[in-house]
């Protein structure tokens, strides 16, 4: 599925530049500081509060304009624009990020109309302010090349982040539920602040990636967890992404033990014998 990542969703992954600092619980195991660390000798240097953020190589930004111009060439074959994920090693809406890096993304977006651009944030609650100041508050409504989302873990982050995810007009709003580290119900949450609104905040969204933790530490998602979002998503007709068990998957006997720890390779994709690899629908063959 990919052509330029191991993130399966994506087809490249685009790194603006590197940096970033823990804001949840889903950071405690930050792979991208992992390996900052491991390539600066063992201290993540570009990782934290009033960390310097490293931007990355002219050659690098000059990648998506490279894929932009294969879209012919790709959409012949796929039938749909490439998705470019921004940023695996950082957070395009980082308060310590200088404005005006934000700002040159955001022209290389307006450059690049032939990619889909997957903008996925830690920090919803600053997207508005952000978008506002390096282009103007309407911009995402009106770009169709680009998808927000909201990472959440557990239920309050979804209770506090998913609200100002729908307050975002954007063409394309997702979340990705990883790792996912409890249950998550949307019984109750609606879509608008208005007490007549009563759209379930889940049938407001365009898709839902979930997963499960990986690498040193990880924590175990429980089987359960998984099989509610997506019952639920099923139930709101929400495209349905479930991209890993990562190192725990069902335990051989759940009523005993329901994870065992295997491994991420061994543990696979498949919840309850099927692979989930559902995209937003109105906008695949675009």
């Amino acid at each position: 599925m990919s052509e330029n990542s191991k993130i399966e969703w994506t087809d490249h992954t685009f790194n603006s530049w590197e940096c970033c600092q823990k804001v949840g619980p889903g950071c405690d195991h930050c792979y991208a500081e992992t390996r900052n660390a491991r390539f600066a000798g063992g201290t993540p240097i570009n990782w934290g509060p009033g960390a310097p953020r490293r931007r990355t190589s002219a050659a690098n930004w000059r990648k998506p304009l490279l894929w932009n111009a294969q879209h012919d060439e790709f959409f012949a074959t796929h039938g749909r624009r490439q998705r470019v994920f921004c940023a695996s090693l950082a957070d395009v809406f980082d308060n310590e990020v200088d404005p005006l890096w934000r700002r040159d993304l955001f022209e290389l977006i307006e450059r690049t109309p032939n990619l889909n651009w997957l903008l996925l944030t830690k920090r919803i609650g600053n997207v508005s302010d952000m978008v506002a100041r390096a282009r103007s508050r309407d911009w995402l409504a009106g770009r169709d090349n680009v998808w927000l989302g909201a990472t959440v873990v557990n239920q309050a982050e979804a209770d506090r982040d998913i609200p100002k995810l729908l307050a975002v007009p954007a063409r394309v709003r997702f979340l990705s539920m990883e790792p996912l580290l409890g249950p998550v119900s949307f019984e109750g949450m609606f879509a608008g602040s208005d007490w007549r609104d009563h759209t379930n905040a889940l049938e407001a969204l365009d898709w839902m990636i979930v997963g499960g933790e990986s690498g040193h530490g990880a924590r175990p998602m429980h089987p359960d967890w998984a099989r509610s979002l997506r019952d639920q998503c099923a139930s709101a007709e929400v495209p349905f992404f479930f991209k890993q068990w990562g190192e725990w998957a069902p335990g051989s006997n759940p009523s005993r033990q329901p994870m065992d720890r295997v491994g991420k390779k061994a543990a696979g994709r498949e919840l309850d014998g099927r692979v989930h690899d559902d995209f937003p629908e109105t906008i695949l063959h675009t």
